[in-house]
């Protein structure tokens, strides 16, 4: 079975830090381009942020300078980490952990609450 688990959401004041987690299971994603994905109410689901397997980032506008996005790979399991710092109340949404795979179709995260309170 594949999982996407994403973690370390919560509340935070502007101007704070978060680190989001996901861990990988089921398959393995070593050769995957991984990404970060957020929805805020009302919202359509847009791009953060992406990670080859070679570490090539690319980001949205909106969060360049201000997130980093970073991948361990182990033997059996990628994790995928989101840095964000300087956080703005406007970044308040659900974080998404998700696959960007050519062919096969993607798999998604649950999701993860980010609160930036002004």
């Amino acid at each position: 079975q594949v999982q996407l688990v994403e973690s370390g959401g919560g509340l935070v004041q502007a101007g704070g830090s978060l680190r989001l987690s996901c861990k990988t299971s089921g398959i393995i994603f070593s050769f995957t381009t991984m990404a970060w994905y957020r929805q805020a109410p009302g919202k359509e689901r847009e791009l953060v942020a992406t990670l080859t397997h070679g570490d090539t980032a690319n980001y949205a506008d909106f969060v360049k300078g201000r997130f980093t996005i970073s991948r361990v790979d182990t033997e059996n399991t990628v994790y995928l980490y989101l840095q964000m710092s300087s956080l703005k109340p406007e970044d308040t949404a659900v974080y998404y952990c998700a696959t960007q795979r050519p062919i096969g179709g993607d798999f998604w995260g649950q999701g993860t609450q980010v609160t930036v309170s002004s």
